[in-house]
């Protein structure tokens, strides 16, 4: 597994603009054989910056998989608007560092 991180500054006045476009391509995400998990985070202290996470089965399979599949044209026109917000776009390996606490 591979986490893809897209960092996003997006004009305050096209924050819920940005939400719902990710909204609707979740549609290809959740289609995709090869995109394991997702999710947006925006920041508190700055409304406007995002962090898009999604989790991929290799850097490979999402490149030349998702990106190579028939649902890659319509998830990139529905998040192509926000092209020029981006930030960093990148994958990172995990490390055996971390920890997760639930909580109800």
């Amino acid at each position: 597994m591979i986490v893809e991180y897209i960092r996003y500054k997006v004009e305050k006045d096209r924050r819920q603009e940005f939400i719902d476009a990710y909204i609707k391509a979740s549609t290809q995400l959740n289609a995709s054989e090869y995109c394991l998990a997702y999710e947006i985070s925006e920041c508190e202290e700055e409304l406007g910056s995002f962090i898009v996470r999604i989790e991929w089965t290799s850097t490979d399979e999402h490149i030349n998989g998702f990106r190579k599949s028939n649902v890659f044209p319509e998830f990139f026109t529905i998040v192509k608007p926000f092209f020029n917000d981006i930030q960093e776009m990148r994958h990172y390996k995990l490390t055996n560092i971390n920890k997760r606490k639930y909580t109800p």
